[in-house]
């Protein structure tokens, strides 16, 4: 179930991209603004609107750790905000000066691209804010482009309807005419896809195009193969030219937006449609699930961005945890630990994690000496957190395998409590998890759907000891 739960209707022209980092939403506009959102209230942070383009904003994207901003426009130039405070922190110029449409950072913020018009792709170095490379595509205008979560490569998609796959050195890799009326948008999921004939593991990525279609690809990216990508299926559903098209975080849903003002959500595994939203009164120009939380965000020309809710079985989080209980921790990719991470409101290490190639058996041997020495992790905050969710984790595995008392587990995550507290209801849930609960706007009881007539939460501690006892046995 997916619910409309906020509407932003600030700017005063055309909405052309919405960006989310884990506690931000940034929408860009024709009249030449940039905004942001705070995700605990929709509302506007002290220091928006960023004011600085002289035309259109074409195109807004946060860096990884979301402390850094980039916005694109028709004068010709990439801006770089701070989102701590909103300062501008640098105007990189496209070299032919060409209006450009889009902008991305890459994986890890070492380098940010910005297409243009005139077909002009540059790689900015994000550490000296100077450019790096310059490349071209042969023919039409530079609109859409997506990193893959290693960062090894990016793909360009242009007006005249080709992908193009460049290295992170600027090289043209591979080129494919993937929509005869032009490519609109691109997005490359996060998750791998495996392939169990051969072993090969594929990126997925998703295009659109003028040609009403979306299309699925798999690239496969090996220093002995080179590059190859696979055309894999065509998801129908749009009767206009699809603008805007994203993956959700763990890659098993696909947002799109069109001409005829609708956004569809699709299975990625099936192809199945899931939602049809049809709310927008103009073109659907931009849609984007944000990274670690249940929300959609979709941008029109009808000046307005919508907030959509799912519901809480269809969280990153709920997937990954149906994923733990398939495969061993032990037996975790770096992709899984990636996804645990994103899951766990740690987003910003995956690609710490994956420089390192952290898979399940190097995740469960972390300490704090590891994580200060060799993974170099300064704030003791943040290492506190990773080893209390490791700590966690490892609580997990020492229930998998046996039948966990019903009482003992939190209706909502259904997951073994750590810190019950019991609701005006009278049920006892996870602390973390009711207040998410509420958090969320929701002022009913999660068991019988009633309204709750007090959202005080008191600590059941009698149940508390019940369950440590109960693990403590475990243990023996």
């Amino acid at each position: 179930m997916v619910t409309l739960i906020h509407t932003l209707a600030d700017h005063s022209n055309d909405v052309n991209y919405c960006a989310f980092s884990s506690s931000c939403l940034a929408t860009c506009s024709l009249d030449k603004t940039i905004r942001v959102y705070s995700l605990n209230n929709f509302t506007e942070l002290p220091y928006s609107p960023l004011k600085g383009h002289t035309y259109a904003v074409h195109c807004c994207c946060f860096s990884p750790s979301g402390h850094v901003l980039a916005s694109c426009s028709t004068d010709g130039t990439t801006m770089v905000w701070d989102t701590r405070d909103g300062r501008m922190l640098a105007v990189l110029e496209q070299p032919s000066g060409s209006p450009v449409r889009v902008c991305r950072f890459s994986p890890e913020s070492t380098y940010l691209v910005s297409g243009a018009a005139d077909g002009s792709v540059v790689l900015w170095n994000m550490q000296s804010l100077k450019l790096y490379r310059l490349g071209n595509v042969k023919d039409g205008s530079l609109v859409a482009c997506a990193f893959s979560p290693n960062g090894n490569f990016f793909v360009t998609g242009s007006s005249c309807g080709d992908l193009t796959i460049w290295d992170d050195k600027m090289r043209c890799l591979y080129n494919e005419k993937a929509h005869d009326l032009g490519v609109t948008c691109c997005d490359i999921s996060s998750q791998l896809i495996s392939d169990g004939e051969h072993g090969f593991r594929y990126f997925q990525m998703a295009s659109c195009g003028q040609d009403n279609q979306i299309k699925l690809w798999l690239i496969l990216f090996a220093d002995f193969l080179g590059v190859e990508l696979k055309y894999k299926c065509t998801l129908n559903g749009h009767s206009a030219p699809v603008l805007a098209c994203a993956f959700s975080y763990d890659g098993q849903m696909l947002v799109s937006g069109s001409v005829d003002k609708c956004v569809i959500i699709y299975e990625t595994s099936t192809g199945n449609t899931l939602h049809t939203l049809s709310q927008h009164t103009r073109y659907v120009t931009t849609c984007a699930f944000a990274p670690c939380s249940p929300l959609l965000a979709t941008g029109s020309m009808d000046k307005t961005v919508n907030i959509w809710q799912f519901d809480l079985k269809q969280l990153c989080a709920g997937n990954t945890v149906e994923n733990e209980s398939k495969v061993a921790v032990e037996d975790w990719s770096e992709d899984d630990v990636s996804a645990w991470l994103c899951a766990q409101d740690l987003a910003d290490f995956v690609g710490l994690f994956k420089m390192n190639n952290i898979d399940g058996k190097e995740l469960l041997n972390l300490t704090k000496e590891s994580l200060t020495n060799e993974l170099k992790i300064e704030s003791l905050g943040l290492r506190s957190k990773v080893l209390q969710k490791i700590e966690e984790l490892r609580m997990k595995m020492i229930s998998v395998s046996v039948t966990i008392p019903d009482e003992f587990l939190c209706p909502i995550t259904r997951e073994l409590m750590k810190d019950p507290v019991i609701a005006a209801d009278g049920y006892s849930y996870e602390k973390e998890a009711m207040e998410n609960w509420i958090s969320n706007k929701r002022q009913s009881s999660p068991m019988t759907n009633l309204p709750l007539h007090s959202l005080m939460l008191t600590p059941n501690r009698t149940l508390k000891m019940a369950i440590s006892r109960w693990l403590e046995t475990q243990q023996k």
